[in-house]
């Protein structure tokens, strides 16, 4: 196995001591994703402003560790509302345009915490 790379990103990051997402030989896996809004520091307001800025962190974290959307093999999704997938659906047919050339996705309904309407975590994968 090769050496664990950690991805930290300025302006999004845990108050615990833990990465955004963590490489090794290739393959990335994250911590949750979620609307952070740099600005508070807390969830920003409404679903669509929430979902908009997950993307955002997810395409940071994967531009940090050398990664694009191309690299994502699958993204998995909580919502307090699950029936409430549009915003979640604009969001992912804009990073994946291509119906041909999209990584899976689960969105499962879930009891999140501190004004979290939607997070995520990623599974990526680039050849080392």
């Amino acid at each position: 196995m090769g050496k664990r790379r950690s991805i930290y990103l300025k302006d999004f990051s845990h108050k615990n001591p833990i990465p955004a997402a963590a490489v090794v030989d290739g393959l990335l896996m994250s911590g949750i994703i979620y609307g952070l809004d740099p600005a508070t520091g807390k969830a920003a307001e409404g679903l669509e402003e929430q979902t908009r800025l997950m993307f955002q962190h997810l395409s940071r974290i994967l531009e940090e560790a050398g990664m694009g959307p191309e690299n994502v093999l699958k993204l998995d999704v909580l919502l307090v509302d699950r029936s409430q997938r549009g915003p979640l659906n604009a969001e992912w047919e804009a990073m994946f345009p291509d119906p041909d050339d999209r990584p899976v996705r689960q969105a499962m309904q879930a009891d999140l915490d501190n004004g979290k309407l939607i997070q995520c975590n990623v599974t990526a994968y680039a050849a080392p």
